[in-house]
């Protein structure tokens, strides 16, 4: 791994030259739009399209770019911008071969300031010429050459709005089951600091206290319900939950079937007349809305009666995060009924239903191919004319495979975080993955703070 060194002030000779040539990625063009403004245009509207229908900037791309070559090339570390004097001319475009150079033209002893000519050359046209003034380093300074990490666009940042809506409302107690590994208990605590949740710790008090411990983190003033190991971790949050103790669940450490054989048992679980399901809530970044799953996780080949619940659950967790009349996407893998295919005969059914008012809340459409509900594009290639198509918040799968398959190459391939959230029991279940972040567990503990809050106003309990 090489370093890079600045030039002191001493150092810099008149004529001293640094250049630098790369391609404009898509991302970078998007990051600098998102921070200033300055697009041509960033916004497509119906029949207008920047040049090639690509995104392009101007002044701002070519001068964070000599910005760039100042502060790491020449002078490099330690340099401050004081003045610039830049004319600009074209545009920058994603693929765009850049060329930029530095060239020192004078000094000035009596301020310690050196005046720097600048260019930037994109596909071959000056897009930028000038002067910049900076105060150069005086001492010597040295990093590690580290690649830039990619940047991920979250034109969207679901999890962060979410929190902006938890803001104003009393933390929920959360009986967090079995946190006996570093992310569950971070997760956990990073949530009570947020204010989201009152965590109720329940599992082996040394193990939890361990982690804890070699994490750095007091717990000292969360209560701490005492169980042996993890079935018992189980049982115990559960019926906290039905003694009305906590007003949701967070799953730790503990498998997925443990926890949830617990809250569907008829005699000591948290059953009601809905049928059990799960949702991921997803921050897509290319999507620009909220997006839904179900069910993903807990229903292995519903039947239509049972997606009708699903169904129910879902538009009632989007209404309670703020979407007013989710758009309800019933997938199949046609945009037609097919008596052979029965995922699109329940797609009928489902839409039916709704329209006699047996399912209420959202706006349903089925059968709808995954690419016809998310893409408006695609939609109108093919002619589909619907309010959800193109545009829906909710995506209803046909069965636990397709949405696993589904969430799965979103988080992995799209870069989407995602939080799960149990429904249909009498309290939220925040049913996380052991390769969720703490991010992820922060923004599953907002969903189930607003879904706790909605319920309270929906039973005409007052909530601050």
């Amino acid at each position: 791994m090489s370093a890079y060194s600045n030039t002191t002030y001493d150092e810099l000779e008149p004529g001293a030259t640094a250049t630098a040539q790369r391609g404009i990625t898509q991302t970078e063009i998007e990051a600098l739009v998102l921070v200033s403004g300055d697009v041509v245009p960033f916004h497509v509207e119906e029949g207008f399209a920047p040049p090639d229908d690509e995104l392009c900037v101007d002044a701002v791309a070519a001068e964070a770019i000599i910005s760039g070559m100042l502060e790491r090339r020449l002078p490099g570390p330690g340099t401050r911008i004081v003045s610039q004097q830049l004319d600009f001319d074209g545009h920058i475009r994603v693929g765009d071969q850049i060329a930029a150079t530095v060239t020192v033209r004078e000094k000035r002893p009596d301020s310690a300031l050196v005046v720097f000519d600048c260019e930037v050359v994109a596909a071959g046209h000056r897009v930028l010429w000038g002067t910049v003034v900076v105060e150069a380093p005086r001492r010597k300074l040295a990093y590690s050459e580290i690649a830039t990490p990619e940047i991920l666009l979250r034109r969207n940042d679901v999890f962060a709005r979410l929190l902006v809506r938890c803001e104003p409302l009393e933390p929920v107690t959360c009986a967090v089951v079995h946190p006996c590994d570093k992310q569950s208990l971070l997760g956990a605590i990073e949530s009570a600091r947020r204010r989201l949740i009152v965590p109720v710790l329940v599992g082996p008090p040394a193990r939890i206290r361990a982690v804890a411990a070699a994490n750095g983190v007091d717990i000292s003033a969360f209560r701490l319900v005492p169980t042996e190991h993890s079935h018992a971790s189980a049982a115990a949050g559960v019926a906290l939950a039905r003694a009305g103790e906590v007003e949701t669940l967070m799953k730790g450490s503990l498998h997925t079937d443990e926890i949830m054989a617990e809250i569907i048992s008829a005699q000591s679980g948290l059953r009601t007349e809905r049928r059990v399901s799960h949702v991921f809530v997803m921050d897509v970044p290319a999507y620009d809305r909220m997006l839904f799953v179900t069910d993903a996780a807990i229903n292995i080949e519903p039947t239509l009666n049972e997606k009708a619940d699903i169904l129910r659950n879902a538009i009632d967790l989007a209404r309670a995060l703020g979407v007013e009349q989710p758009k309800v996407a019933i997938l199949s893998a046609v945009e037609t009924v097919n008596p052979d295919i029965r995922s699109t005969l329940d797609a009928a059914a489902l839409c039916k239903m709704a329209d006699r008012g047996q399912i209420t809340g959202g706006i349903l459409d089925g059968p709808l191919a995954f690419d016809n509900a998310i893409s408006e594009h695609a939609a109108r290639t093919k002619g589909i004319r619907s309010p959800v198509a193109g545009r829906a918040d909710i995506l209803l799968v046909p069965n636990i495979e397709a949405g696993n398959m589904l969430a799965k190459q979103l988080q992995y391939f799209a870069g989407a975080d995602s939080a799960g959230v149990v429904l249909g029991a009498r309290v939220p279940v925040v049913l996380t993955s052991r390769a969720d972040n703490v991010r992820m567990r922060v923004g599953s503990a907002a969903i189930a703070k607003l879904l706790v809050h909605s319920r309270r106003v929906a039973q005409g309990v007052p909530t601050p």
